[in-house]
């Protein structure tokens, strides 16, 4: 099966989920809150993410600005409402990438670990490198998974590699990560290799490699009725 860059369903798929990425990665400045006043710190002392910033957002600072905690205040709710509105965007694109996803790929949506953001962002860069699907193996070097040799002399290894597309990377390291926490079958294999002396970085490269495997199933399983070529007209 050939995945077309120009495919509506995996390009608008992948649009989503950078837009909700660059959103999730958005949180209030910490170093901000620790060099607070005294009383302010006190104030939300203990609090957890949530309720810290339903409490930053709602906080008032008056209207003397020259005051050190008045303009800490400003700054803070000021954040606090910039991140409640980002919160929002993000449980927006949450509910329209879900149905893209589910369209363009239904079986990756299947596999354990991965939702509609990790399953957009492989269909982004799978769309981005149509080249790179003739193959398991090149798409394993597309994400940045395929092994590379590090043996000398009788040392045996590989290492992880860092070239490929980073973001399908992550995803991959995103999956593998829900996996080792969640599945058992995934937490027998790490407690297995573990006993063998393999380190965790090595455990999780072999993991992201055999997740990579999967993932190229599941994107080249797609039924082709889900591909279908855009008509672009040209610019005018």
């Amino acid at each position: 099966m050939r995945i077309l860059r120009a495919d509506s369903q995996f390009y608008n798929a992948g649009v989503i989920a950078a837009c909700r990425r660059a959103g999730a990665h958005f949180s209030i400045t910490t170093g901000l809150l620790v060099s607070a006043p005294a009383m302010l710190r006190e104030q939300v002392a203990g609090l957890d993410r949530a309720a810290l910033i339903r409490t930053l957002a709602r906080l008032r600072p008056g209207d003397d600005l020259s005051r050190p905690l008045a303009a800490t205040c400003v700054a803070l709710r000021r954040l606090a409402r910039r991140h409640q509105a980002m919160d929002t965007e993000i449980a927006e694109l949450d509910a329209e990438i879900g149905p893209l996803v589910s369209q363009a790929a239904p079986a990756l949506l299947e596999l354990f670990g991965v939702g509609p953001e990790t399953a957009g962002q492989l269909l982004a860069s799978a769309g981005d490198n149509p080249e790179r699907m003739c193959s398991e193996g090149a798409f394993a070097h597309l994400a940045g998974v395929a092994p590379i040799p590090a043996s000398s002399g009788r040392t045996h290894r590989h290492r992880l590699n860092r070239c490929g597309d980073r973001a399908a990377n992550n995803a991959l390291h995103t999956i593998v990560l829900v996996r080792m926490r969640y599945d058992e079958r995934t937490r027998a294999y790490v407690e297995r290799r573990t006993k063998e002396g393999l380190s965790k970085r090595d455990i999780m490269r072999c993991l992201k490699r055999f997740v990579a495997r999967e993932v190229y199933r599941a994107l080249t399983s797609t039924p082709t009725a889900h591909i279908t070529q855009n008509d672009v007209a040209p610019a005018a």
